[in-house]
């Protein structure tokens, strides 16, 4: 199938680049120049483990290629909208990159002879494809829904770090189209999978991409305060978590408790449930504790470091930048927090991330970014783990520095860790 997508980032790219491992011909169209011109040279402009080398496989060989022209829509078969959205200050989600590429892509289709399936692959709040996407399509292109343009949703359940493994091997597929013709359209694509293939309504299929988010966040908020209580008592809890995961009830993903959940998709998706369900009068308490939870964990590195020593000019390094390892992304990163917080009262921070660095420095100019965790450390008075890089577990990287550990990385002889 010819296939474009709408987006280069995360999800666009990594969406496109695997549906060519699967045989089809893709195009990745985006307006921002400097993305673009890097595929093109064949440079992937982010981090994401296996990603350079399935761009250099594909461009290679002709199935891929990204393009800053709407008009290639009209060799495509299937458009995908990958474009991002963002939270609001309010917490609601922002749609007007949503709305821009609808706008585009309607133009362009309005030129289109002959039938094209658009899928909303954009995480986005429940009704959102229906109310919105659909309707601006219609209005945008002067078709007829369904009949010669089919809509549906894909959402993704891509982990960063691990996004093209779990692309290609997947738990589950979900399928939420308007009509059948428009399903069965999206659901060739992924016919040779043998993961249970879930097809339902656009909205259904919205609320269970919020849903999964929502529950893997609340898990991770729920072991965090566990540890909390379990610091206090002496108690490593990640002994603890061991002992909960065995019960098949509850399993043993998300138990590791640390510094806190971030990334661009759990801390906006609850958000943005949370703002969906205050519009419609509705008080989700529990969602509205996982955020609160999440928001004071990082902050525990700082009151255990206070313990030991005053920060007031004093140089601190922070280990890990980026919100998880395997990824170059430090959008709500708990590193954020803990370097705003050393720098107003009075610390030095020098920091180091193996891929995160670059992005990091966009929102923290003037801290020192060492080129190694080793000169990193140097002549630091105590040390913070933020991100769980391996390079981070060698021991004898820390000497006798106070190390204070978020991520459960490495145990040191001056060593706190922050749940255990």
């Amino acid at each position: 199938m010819n296939i474009s997508i709408i987006g280069t980032g995360y999800v666009g790219l990594v969406t496109g680049l695997c549906f060519c491992d699967l045989g089809h011909k893709v195009v990745c169209i985006d307006v921002a120049r400097e993305k673009v011109k890097a595929i093109q040279a064949g440079r992937a402009p982010l981090y994401e483990e296996g990603l350079q080398e399935l761009l250099d496989k594909h461009r290679s060989n002709g199935r891929f290629h990204a393009s800053l022209d709407y008009d290639e829509v009209l060799r495509a078969d299937i458009t995908f909208l990958c474009v991002g959205t963002p939270s609001r200050v309010d917490g609601s989600m922002d749609l007007s990159y949503l709305e821009t590429a609808t706008r585009s892509l309607a133009e362009v289709l309005a030129r289109k002879k002959g039938y094209h399936v658009v899928v909303v692959k954009s995480t986005v709040m429940p009704s959102t494809t229906e109310k919105f996407v659909a309707p601006l399509l219609a209005s945008c292109s002067g078709k007829k829904l369904p009949k010669e343009i089919g809509v549906a949703t894909n959402p993704e359940f891509l982990r960063e770090g691990s996004a093209v493994s779990d692309f290609m091997h997947p738990d589950r597929i979900v399928i939420g189209a308007s009509d059948a013709r428009a399903g069965n359209v999206v659901k060739m694509l992924y016919q040779s999978f043998r993961c249970p293939i879930l097809e339902v309504s656009p909205t259904t299929a919205e609320m269970i991409k919020m849903a999964s988010n929502v529950a893997l966040a609340t898990r991770i908020s729920m072991i965090n305060e566990i540890g909390n209580v379990c610091k206090e008592l002496n108690i490593d809890v990640r002994q603890v978590a061991e002992g909960i995961g065995l019960d098949e009830r509850i399993g043993k993903a998300f138990l590791n408790a640390g510094a806190g959940f971030g990334g661009s998709c759990f801390p906006k998706d609850v958000k943005g449930l949370l703002a969906l369900a205050d519009q419609m009068g509705i008080r989700p308490l529990l969602m509205k504790a996982v955020l609160d939870v999440n928001e004071i964990q990082p902050l525990r590195m700082i009151d255990l470091l206070e313990e030991h020593l005053g920060l007031e000019g004093k140089t601190i390094a922070v280990l890990g930048l980026a919100f998880k390892p395997d990824t170059d992304d430090v959008r709500e990163s708990r590193s954020i927090a803990v370097v705003r917080s050393l720098l107003n009262k009075g610390a030095k921070v020098r920091a180091h991330d193996p891929q995160g660095m670059e992005n990091f420095s966009k929102l923290f100019p003037n801290i020192e970014y060492a080129k190694s965790a080793k000169e990193c450390v140097k002549n630091a008075r105590a040390v913070l783990i933020m991100t769980a890089w391996p390079e981070y577990s060698e021991e004898k990287l820390y000497g006798a520095k106070l190390v204070i550990d978020g991520r459960g990385v490495v145990k040191t002889k001056n060593y706190e860790g922050i749940c255990w």
